[in-house]
């Protein structure tokens, strides 16, 4: 762990950072369903319960969590949503310690879980998230069927990104559904 990097709350003069180290590290290929923009940082920055922390090195940017008191139908749930280390300080604690800030500040405001969700071949991650406390309970598999009159797509070639916000419009709408919760 390093003591030098400042864990702090996430203000309007972190946007640009927080946003050009999303577009640097996250792969929104993996899911199709996710989007990272402007309006996915917005949307939990102005949310009046929002969990967004980052990790400072000087002025810099190396880190951030956005969490919030939002999780489909439940109250009294919360979804840490995104979560980013810079791949340079990678390895010194900063995610865990942004996970455990966030998840700190959820709980004080009422959640009584935290829900988030990795790709599975996310083996990093997927280590944060054991190491920081939670449990797999659920698993969703994403399922596509190509148009029988389309030529058939390049394996390697990513499916198209949702515009943003439909993650969002999808939870509300209980498309997608968490623990013990099938789809509407």
């Amino acid at each position: 762990m390093d003591p030098a990097i400042a864990i702090v709350p996430m203000g309007l003069g972190h946007l640009r950072q927080v946003l050009d180290l999303g577009h640097e590290v996250f792969d929104i290929t993996a899911k199709p369903y996710t989007s990272w923009s402007l309006t996915s940082v917005a949307e939990h920055l102005d949310s009046p319960d929002n969990a967004c922390w980052i990790a400072l090195d000087s002025d810099r940017v190396v880190g951030f969590v956005l969490g919030s008191m939002e999780f489909e139908h439940r109250d009294d749930w919360a979804y840490l949503e995104w979560i980013a280390v810079s791949p340079d300080m990678q390895g010194h604690g900063i995610a865990r310690r942004l996970v455990d800030v966030c998840s700190e500040a959820l709980f004080a405001r009422g959640a009584k879980r935290i829900v988030t969700d990795v790709e599975n071949r996310n083996a990093a991650s997927s280590a944060l998230m054991t190491r920081s406390g939670f449990t797999p309970a659920a698993t969703v598999t994403l399922f596509v069927r190509p148009n029988p009159t389309e030529p058939e797509p390049d394996p390697d070639e990513a499916l198209p990104a949702v515009a943003p916000g439909t993650k969002r419009a999808l939870i509300r709408r209980g498309r997608l559904a968490g623990e013990g919760r099938g789809a509407r």
